[in-house]
């Protein structure tokens, strides 16, 4: 094979450590030049390494997937919770607002504890909830998923959550819960 010459130009640190690899190899500068840049030009494939970034990024979907659920329920929650506080809570006279804030802080610290408690273990409320919907109503998920198509997800329902579940859930129950703690 027939080789072209180059002539390069390297700064003088590097041609120093250029200088002092060649001497520990006791090998032509000529080969280890050639040798690095085929490496740097040609990069060899790591054997399986595609299989394995394949088989995470599908681990990944997963997850990503199941975060937006889960904040598709959060969100909803959310702002079902708020329309309906907000539609069923009468303004209170003046002489009523100083002892129903102390209440409201009392009961918001027992919801901080309640939240805390939550997080330190593994077991979330949005799984509860989710167990509860399916050993009740197993089918309202697949129904959910076959409506999709039918209805258009958009982003406003956050693309999973079935619109007509709102409408099935029981405001007494969450009254009742925060009640009790």
């Amino acid at each position: 094979m027939a080789k072209k010459r180059y002539a390069l130009y390297i700064s003088r640190a590097l041609a120093h450590k250029f200088d002092l690899v060649a001497q520990q190899r006791h090998g032509s500068k000529s080969a280890m030049l050639e040798e690095a840049l085929r490496l740097s030009l040609e990069p060899q494939k790591v054997p399986g390494a595609e299989e394995v970034l394949v088989r995470r990024l599908d681990e990944l979907h997963k997850v990503v997937g199941t975060v937006n659920r889960d904040v598709a329920i959060v969100t909803e929650t959310l702002a079902l919770f708020v329309r309906y506080f907000l539609t069923i809570t009468p303004p209170l006279p003046q002489s009523e607002q100083e002892p129903a804030r102390l209440l409201g802080r009392e009961r918001f610290q027992v919801f901080v504890a309640q939240v805390g408690r939550r997080l330190a273990t593994d077991h979330r409320l949005v799984s509860e909830v989710l167990e509860t919907i399916a050993s009740n109503n197993p089918d309202l998920f697949a129904t959910a998923a076959d409506d999709a198509p039918l209805r258009g997800r958009t982003a406003g329902n956050g693309g999973g959550a079935h619109p007509d579940l709102a409408a099935k859930a029981d405001p007494a129950d969450t009254q009742e819960d925060i009640d009790h703690g």
